[in-house]
């Protein structure tokens, strides 16, 4: 009962540190291309990736087959509390320091991670690898690129459209705050971030002031039009999030009968809502400011790309990496404009690269502990 009682609690803290890290992602055009503050952009992501998790009951059946556990390592071993334990605290660690360090990881890439960290030292060459490569490391590896392209292709069928339809970009003189973000130096040469307000007076600069879009259809502005889409288009990927990622943490509890779906979905999803209200800051500044600056119609088409391929992805029981698509949608943006910060782009890299192993051993040492102490 008491290896029980840790695992719940070990998903839950797997759930905080996911919404930590990705809650905000799917709101980080909204922020981004100021189209909203900070505070506003993390509400709307709250309510909808909540959404996503309680609708994952429905749409998501294969993907709590795949995160189980089973087909990977044999059954006794899938259905050990232990081994559970060790992928979910495992997890969750790695995700939370990436957090701190500002660095939008992947929780899929972590529990992927993990589970061949801690399938190999439960399993050992029972571990089955070709399913490991199928199943988790093909779609993880190809879906960025995927993004990445799919975002490019869908920008300039937009702006395409917006030529025809006669749509102008209008700039402004802005007198007024603007958020600036400031390097602050921490112990150990760690750079974190934070923003402070302060006035500026900008003319006709993409960067810094405001661009709209001007015209109307049907009487309808078009600024106002895009804004309420780009809304939409970024309430689908916070949807989509949790309806990917929920799936993969909920499978862990009903693997071994921890809880029941209902209320496992339920916990889950408030855990994801708590960790992106209480600290998802630090990785809202990188996927909002430092990768790319962008303008209304870009956030737009990255969150329709991002939206689309994790919808798909969730349906087909693939497991994506929401993170790994978003970032690679923005990206993909930025390297059309030519404004991409390629430093940012390489720690970000980095820290994907890092994620697997970090990921691998931790849940293995645990599973290792928890194996003696048994």
């Amino acid at each position: 009962m008491s290896v029980t009682i840790f695992l719940i609690l070990a998903v839950l803290f797997l759930s905080y540190s996911n919404g930590a890290n990705d809650n905000f992602k799917g709101v980080a055009t909204l922020f981004g291309s100021g189209t909203t503050n900070y505070r506003t952009a993390i509400t709307w992501a709250t309510i909808t990736t909540f959404a996503g998790s309680l609708s994952a009951i429905f749409l998501a059946d294969q993907l709590v087959k795949n995160f189980s556990g089973k087909g990977l390592v044999p059954d006794q071993i899938a259905g050990s509390p232990e081994f559970l334990l060790a992928v979910a605290f495992g997890t969750g660690l790695t995700v939370l320091i990436a957090t701190f360090r500002g660095l939008p990881i992947s929780t899929t890439h972590g529990l992927t991670g993990a589970l061949a960290g801690t399938g190999f030292m439960a399993a050992g060459l029972e571990l089955n690898l070709s399913k490991l490569g199928n199943t988790f490391f093909l779609p993880l590896l190809t879906s960025p690129l995927i993004a990445l392209v799919l975002s490019i292709v869908i920008y300039i069928g937009f702006r395409a459209l917006r030529l025809f339809l006669g749509i102008t970009k209008e700039h402004c003189i802005c007198i007024g705050p603007r958020e600036i973000i400031i390097p602050i130096t921490q112990p150990g040469r760690i750079l974190a971030m934070r923003t402070v307000t302060a006035p500026v007076i900008n003319i006709d600069t993409q960067e810094h002031c405001i661009e709209r879009y001007s015209g109307h259809f049907f009487g309808f502005n078009w600024q106002k039009i895009l804004d309420f889409a780009h809304y939409i288009s970024a309430g689908i990927v916070c949807f989509a999030r949790g309806l990917n990622d929920t799936p993969k943490i909920v499978a862990m509890l009903i693997a071994v009968n921890a809880m029941d779906i209902q209320a496992g979905l339920f916990l889950t999803g408030l855990s994801m809502a708590l960790g992106g209200l209480l600290n998802a800051r630090r990785v809202a500044i990188t996927m909002s400011k430092r990768i790319t600056p962008m303008n209304h119609g870009q956030g737009f088409v990255a969150n329709i790309t991002t939206g689309l391929l994790v919808v798909l992805a969730s349906l087909w029981g693939m497991p994506v990496s929401t993170t790994h698509v978003s970032v690679g949608s923005i990206s993909g943006i930025g390297l059309l404009t030519g404004n991409a910060d390629k430093k940012v782009l390489s720690e970000i890299l980095m820290s994907w690269v890092l994620t697997l192993p970090v990921a691998a051993i931790a849940g293995g040492f645990i599973y290792v502990i928890l194996s003696i102490i048994k």
